[in-house]
Order: structure tokens, then C-alpha cells, then sequence
């Protein structure tokens, strides 16, 4: 079950080290809300606000994550087409969220098939994640492989500074 977590985790890491790999852009920030104004106007947004908004950050956050890795790993000049095509597979795909209203028209077992369709979707598209990182690390020397390495589990314990970041479970 730990090795499962583990693997999951990677991919997630993966995935999220992906994100800004394509980042070519910055969307301006947000208006600040008007005092006593309704945390949520009009289409549900969540915690985060408004979603291109969330999204432009979490690309910015991530361009940055990968140009220090990329930094790090002193990446040669005969290195930079692994390096691209790495970091262009690792771009997770658009997902369209599905309407709310017609989901909730589909019977049970048509929600449920949905839903496993997008599992087996997201699935395929981690695995070709997983086989992009495989085939950019053979791409790797040993010091980088490590320093690869180091870096993966950084990211899985949460952040900069090891416990409990995004992502990170403290084990105690």
C-alpha cells in the first residue's frame, strides 16, 4: 500500500512539475473584491477564486519550480531536446469540466461510467507521464540521476522544507 502511495505520489509530483513546462504567459492579477463583498458571485469558483486566475499562478508557481530543477540538474546542451520533450509530455492535458446540470440528468449507473471513463483517461495520460520520466532520466549522467532523484522526494515530502506542504505527509 506505501509503495501504491509512493508511486501515486511521484506521479503527482511529476505531473505538477509539468504544468508550467509550456507557462508562456502571465494573466494579471485578480481585482480585489469590494468590502463586504460575497466571497462567491454568480458560477462557483471554490477556495481558489477564479479558475484562469488559480491556473496562471500554479503555472507561474511551476515554471519557476522548473527552472530551478533544470538549474540544478546543469542540464548540457546536448541534454535540452530530452529536457523539452520531458517537460512538454509532463503538461497535464485540459480537462473540460463537465456540466453540472446534465450530470445530474444521467442516471446512476450513467454517472458511474462516466466517471470511470475519465479515471481510465487520467490514468493513460499518468502513464505517459511516468514513460516520458523514465526515458528523460536514462538522458541523465549519475550526478544527475541523484540530484533527480533528491529532488522527486523534496516535492513529495511537501516543499522547500520537508513536513506537511502541499502534497507532503509528515511521517511521526
Amino acid at each position: 500500500m506505501k509503495s501504491l502511495r509512493r508511486h501515486l505520489l511521484t506521479a503527482g509530483l511529476l505531473a505538477g512539475l509539468g504544468v508550467a513546462a509550456v507557462a508562456q504567459t502571465q494573466m494579471p492579477p485578480a481585482p480585489p473584491a469590494a468590502p463586504g463583498a460575497p466571497h462567491m458571485q454568480g458560477e462557483r469558483r471554490g477556495p481558489h477564486g477564479d479558475p484562469a486566475q488559480f491556473r496562471a499562478r500554479m503555472e507561474e508557481r511551476m515554471a519557476r519550480r522548473l527552472g530551478e530543477l533544470k538549474t540544478k540538474l546543469q542540464i548540457a546542451p546536448t541534454q535540452e531536446g530530452a529536457w523539452t520533450a520531458w517537460t512538454t509530455a509532463m503538461k497535464p492535458a485540459q480537462h473540460q469540466r463537465p456540466d453540472r446540470a446534465e450530470f445530474e440528468r444521467l442516471s446512476t449507473p450513467e454517472r458511474i461510467d462516466r466517471l470511470r471513463a475519465q479515471r481510465t483517461q487520467r490514468n493513460a495520460e499518468m502513464d505517459q507521464r511516468f514513460d516520458a520520466t523514465k526515458t528523460f532520466y536514462t538522458a541523465l549522467n549519475a550526478e544527475q540521476k541523484k540530484v533527480f532523484d533528491g529532488e522527486a522526494m523534496r516535492f513529495m515530502r511537501g516543499g522547500k522544507h520537508g513536513g506537511r506542504g502541499h502534497g507532503g505527509h509528515h511521517r511521526g
